[in-house]
């Protein structure tokens, strides 16, 4: 009996150590979403922000006239509350006194900050992560492990139908792939 005790303590305790398994974007997207991302036409990314302009307010934003699907807040009602493991590119919102990100969008792809139009809010995820980190490069692929909300966010840069309240964020490394 002590033994199996012991046996179920030390399986607990590996098993709450262990990784989570990495979430897929496509998973925060509900089916019928990407269905129409998959028959969207070419879209153009002829813009000042393609051009390193951004002398406008809302970056981010998505420009009017896209397929709707651009614009989608549809979340994954199951998604809600769950903890997940999240790989992609930080656009950074705010910093603290020793210049680490405690506010940024983790976006899919690296230079959604840069290249319009960035990704539809339901493939941006707020994150929120007290702590801060250290960003030498946005275009420096992060895992991003915490608490998944639905939450619709939207300030000047951009919108987002998720938050995350991460528990750790750090910066993918080569033996990660």
């Amino acid at each position: 009996m002590r033994c199996a005790l012991l046996l179920t303590l030390l399986l607990c305790s590996s098993l709450a150590q262990a990784q989570l398994p990495e979430t897929d974007w496509l998973e925060l997207m509900p089916t019928s979403d990407q269905k129409a991302l998959e028959d969207m036409p070419e879209i153009d990314h002829n813009s000042p922000e393609a051009k390193g302009t951004f002398t406008n307010k809302g970056g981010l934003k998505q420009a009017k006239g896209l397929p709707a699907v651009m614009y989608s807040t549809k979340t994954v009602p199951a998604m809600n509350g769950r903890d997940v493991r999240l790989g992609g590119y930080p656009v950074p919102l705010e910093t603290d006194a020793k210049g680490r990100s405690t506010l940024f969008f983790l976006v899919p792809y690296p230079g959604a900050c840069i290249h319009v139009p960035p990704p539809p809010p339901n493939q941006m995820v707020l994150v929120r992560y007290p702590k801060g980190l250290k960003l030498g490069d946005i275009y420096n692929p992060l895992w991003v492990t915490g608490h998944l909300k639905i939450e619709k966010v939207s300030n000047d840069l951009a919108d987002a139908a998720y938050a995350l309240d991460a528990a750790s964020v750090r910066e993918v490394k080569e033996e990660d792939l």
